[in-house]
């Protein structure tokens, strides 16, 4: 069995799409017989079977590092030299129209993977005219995927509304080896050169417009001292309020769940997230979280583990975080990992996803009347 992931959301400095593959790619290798292959952009090419496959594409501006190689064409025909038994598309551009035209030559399925809620993206850049195209277009290119997997119940609801019937909840899991509370080994404030009282919050992830940065900036402008904000993941290192320090991420997990797990919390304010990989991360690392009653978040985040404010509500936010520190955040940061355990490792990610894969290959080949024998190592 060969399973083939491509996708244009990959780069150093990519989040949770990346950190899904390279999982995903580890966990295979280790539990499987199966040869997994990533065709991603890179700023070289390279193509090795059960490898990362990169082709060559220049930079995007205005975007977080990703590349765009020019010429579909070779995409294609790189995706039919691997030779896969199964093509995962993580996009809705043309990686997913190369995945298809070769998955219709070789007889073989293709799955994709909603991993951003595109049209809200899209309408709030562009209108709600905009993003009802984007609908349509979505239903367009789904209807021609074996299965369409989502990561939280209420985007296979909304796949499900577009007339994708043949979506799939597939919930993403998290490294708690990597992400676990003995990652708290920084002293933040003294890093950070705050007063020992100091209320230290932290967000991990992408600028980008739907992230609502700009709300977090509000509420904790509201929260003065001793609350401090550490925003990692932007390119700038200015400090944009004197409780506000920004970093850039350089592509390093460990780094990451160091800076998660010795923080007091995670805070966020996105209200389209069709998942939430880093919310779960912080879990993981024994941190409550506070973000917003919107997206898949709801699904994460309750009483139990952190708190939940309202949708683009700086005072809700500052209200939300204020109240998290008269409880205790060691306990609700156990509770957080614990609820990781039991319910989001990648390990029962992937025995669900295998599972799936292997019967869809295998009801294409009897349809094909082609004898199939897949086994799990």
């Amino acid at each position: 069995m060969h399973l083939v992931d491509t996708t244009l959301f990959y780069s150093p400095t990519s989040g949770g799409v990346k950190r899904y593959l390279t999982a995903k790619h580890e966990w295979l290798r280790q539990h499987t017989a199966w040869q997994h292959s990533i065709v991603v952009p890179g700023s070289r090419e390279h193509i090795e079977r059960g490898s990362i496959c990169y082709l060559r594409g220049p930079r995007m501006p205005g975007t977080f590092n990703y590349r765009l190689p020019l010429n579909p064409r070779h995409w294609s025909r790189v995706l039919d030299r691997l030779e896969p038994d199964l093509i995962e598309v993580g996009d809705a551009f043309h990686p997913a129209w190369c995945g298809w035209r070769v998955a219709e030559q070789r007889g073989i399925p293709l799955v994709a993977f909603y991993h951003s809620d595109l049209p809200q993206i899209v309408g709030a850049r562009a209108g709600h005219l905009s993003e009802r195209a984007f609908e349509r277009y979505l239903r367009w290119l789904y209807s021609r995927c074996d299965a369409v997997f989502a990561p939280s119940r209420i985007m296979c609801a909304f796949l499900r509304s577009l007339g994708v019937v043949q979506a799939i909840y597939q919930p993403l899991g998290v490294d708690t080896e990597l992400f676990r509370p003995e990652r708290r080994t920084l002293d933040l404030r003294a890093q950070l050169g705050l007063p020992p009282q100091a209320r230290v919050l932290l967000y991990a992830g992408r600028f980008a417009a739907e992230k609502n940065v700009p709300v977090l900036l509000a509420a904790f402008g509201l929260l003065g001292r001793p609350y401090h904000l550490v925003l990692i993941g932007g390119q700038r290192e200015a400090r944009p309020a004197p409780n506000v320090t920004m970093l850039p991420y350089r592509g390093d997990g460990r780094e990451l769940a160091s800076w998660i797990a010795s923080a007091d919390a995670l805070v966020h304010a996105g209200t389209r997230e069709t998942f939430g990989l880093v919310i779960l991360e912080a879990m993981a690392c024994g941190r409550p979280v506070v973000a917003v009653r919107a997206g898949a978040i709801p699904e994460l985040v309750d009483e139990g583990v952190g708190a939940l404010a309202e949708p683009l509500s700086a005072p809700s936010l500052a209200e939300a975080i204020t109240a998290l520190y008269e409880r205790d955040l060691d306990s609700v940061g156990a509770a957080a990992r614990g609820r990781v355990l039991r319910q989001f490792t990648w390990s029962r990610a992937f025995q669900i996803q295998t599972a799936a894969y292997a019967s869809l290959v295998a009801a294409r080949r009897i349809s094909l009347g082609v004898p199939s024998a897949i086994e799990l190592g």
